[in-house]
């Protein structure tokens, strides 16, 4: 009969601690926010520093800021700017005086992911 109890209560003890893995996994280290998505968005922020630097070289080249599909063109910005790790980025650009670059979330799956923005003064902002 002591064995039974002691098997038993190794059975529920690892059930809990299963059951506590699960859900911390689902979760994620921030408290309810999925590792996937958490991953991703530390991969946008990075994409907007680097297109903001790329904004900032294409000024100092050109005299202007430029729109994402030239700085493709330029080679400085290499990944595509629509639904790349969940986010679409877009820019709006005000010839040598002002840039602000957009990473929305792209689609459903994304439903209730922040949008992030980088202008020029190269701070990367939760919209």
């Amino acid at each position: 009969m002591k064995a039974v109890l002691s098997v038993l209560g190794l059975v529920i003890a690892v059930a809990v601690v299963w059951l506590l893995m699960k859900t911390q996994w689902a979760q994620g280290p921030a408290g309810g926010t999925p590792p996937r998505q958490m991953i991703d968005v530390v991969g946008v922020k990075a994409d907007l520093a680097v297109m903001g630097k790329a904004e900032r070289l294409y000024l100092a080249l050109h005299g202007s800021y430029a729109s994402l599909e030239e700085l493709q063109q330029e080679g400085t910005v290499s990944f595509p700017v629509t639904n790349h790790r969940g986010y679409n980025f877009a820019a709006e650009v005000d010839g040598g005086q002002h840039f602000k670059i957009t990473a929305s979330p792209a689609g459903p799956a994304q439903q209730g992911w922040p949008a992030f923005a980088i202008d020029e003064s190269m701070e990367v902002t939760q919209q």
